[in-house]
């Protein structure tokens, strides 16, 4: 088989084929012996005539065709494979041999994967948040103790926010209602709605109020609240007795030295945890080019085929979810395509980094894909293995490992600062294992 690839616009190529006589020849005999099985010659059972009689009776041409349609997918596939062509659309298939020729010739124009360009990939600067736990967050810190172990004391006075009101709350909408007794609610919280808190505050134990919550998804929702108590919180003071009663530790000292190693450990994950996504949104903001809406729709109707199924699990569907974000289907459409646009860029982005720094994947790291796989799935590696062959898969799972090594250089190589643009010493970096975004995923993803 001969093939030429011809670079066109718009992302595409032409690939011309041509397949000598005695190639296509063997797609010939397959067709006859097709043809010969669904055709009656006298004297012969179905498959068994010999291929001149099947020829004499529907014709050289009518098995030319059928070679043509069975063949013709293969040779195209094959062509791909030889010239390392990754098509992200159909192809546009054009004979150009003759119907009389004892050979095929074909053209096939199609749009392959674009390349991009990720000039200053290799200095990247990020900027994580302040690992520093200042004395500000454990005041912060040691007030919320403090009002976990508050007194809470019975008030004649209206409440105000800070005090915890006893209620009984009747909730109505059209014809159904419900009622819950003796609910304690914190003035001034919000966790319910805002006009939940204006109508508490400066309400006084005995008063019946009645008021209407406006509910973005559910619609107008009304309230009868009967106040049966006003309490308000009497904190402890800070003393070394104190702190005895509410942690292991015997000073606020000590107390408030264990909530600076909690905090900051807490800080150092977050920040690890924000490494690879800020790694990624720098390097996609790197992408200058124009991504291809062949590769974009299909992100965008995978995620959103995830987000459906997600959504059916909890009895919702997306109607309903736009409802509840407030958002019209023009700004989800419009939001989604960013989102799925963004994944793809990412994932060029990161096959030009792989390219650029000669990222190599090794057989024992395709091998060690292939047992977590087989883990995962809870079948035998080797069946995995021919799984993956037989699906023409392991293409993929070399190209997923190759990305993710070439984040894992991007990571090595990024400098990390806070936000007053002091360097971070890695060591106080510890991400968690890496996996590489779907175009996925880049994408929970993208994923969740």
């Amino acid at each position: 088989m001969k093939t030429i690839v011809e670079p066109l616009e718009g992302n595409k190529v032409k690939l011309s084929v041509e397949l000598d006589e005695t190639e296509f020849g063997t797609a010939i005999d397959a067709a006859f012996r097709k043809i010969s099985r669904e055709v009656r010659i006298p004297g012969f059972r179905p498959g068994k005539a010999p291929r001149r009689l099947v020829e004499a009776r529907v014709g050289l041409d009518v098995a030319r065709q059928e070679a043509i349609r069975d063949a013709l997918p293969g040779y195209y596939e094959r062509a791909l494979r030889e010239n390392d062509i990754e098509p992200i659309a159909a192809p546009e298939i054009d004979i150009t041999s003759a119907d009389t020729d004892p050979t095929i010739a074909f053209d096939a124009v199609v749009e392959i994967m674009p390349t991009v360009s990720v000039a200053g990939y290799g200095g990247l600067r990020i900027v994580l948040p302040n690992l520093t736990i200042t004395e500000e967050e454990i005041d912060a810190r040691v007030e919320r103790t403090r009002d976990q172990f508050a007194e809470l004391v019975a008030v004649s006075r209206p409440a105000h926010d800070g005090d915890l009101v006893l209620i009984d709350r009747t909730m109505a909408q059209g014809s159904e209602s419900s009622v819950v007794q003796d609910f304690s609610y914190e003035v001034g919280s919000g966790d319910i709605a805002p006009e939940f808190d204006e109508n508490l505050r400066g309400a006084k134990a005995g008063d019946i109020l009645k008021f209407d919550v406006h509910h973005d998804r559910i619609g107008v929702v009304a309230f009868t609240v009967l106040v049966k108590e006003v309490r308000e919180k009497i904190l402890p003071e800070v003393t070394d007795e104190w702190a005895g009663e509410a942690s292991e530790f015997d000073t606020v000292e000590d107390l408030r030295a264990n909530y600076r190693i909690e905090l900051e450990a807490v800080r150092k994950l977050e920040a690890a945890m924000q490494v690879r996504d800020k790694v990624i949104e720098a390097l996609v903001e790197l992408v200058d080019e124009e991504i291809p809406e062949a590769l974009v729709a299909p992100e965008m109707e995978r995620r959103l085929r995830s987000l459906s199924h997600r959504l059916s699990h909890q009895g919702a569907d997306i109607g309903a979810f736009l409802q509840s974000l407030g958002e019209s289907q023009n700004e989800f459409v419009a939001e989604l395509r960013n989102e799925s646009t963004n994944a793809v860029k990412a994932d060029l982005a990161l096959k030009a980094v792989a390219e650029a720094e000669g990222v190599e994947v090794l057989e024992e790291e395709v091998e060690q894909e292939i047992q977590d796989l087989a883990r995962q799935s809870r079948k035998k590696p080797s069946q995995v293995r021919k799984e993956l062959e037989n699906e023409d898969h392991l293409p993929a799972v070399r190209s997923g490992i190759r990305k993710t090594k070439a984040l894992e250089w991007l990571i090595a190589h990024t400098e990390f600062v806070d936000e007053e643009g002091q360097v971070i010493d890695r060591s106080q970096l510890t991400p968690a294992p890496i996996d590489a975004p779907e175009a996925d995923a880049v994408a929970e993803e993208t994923d969740e």
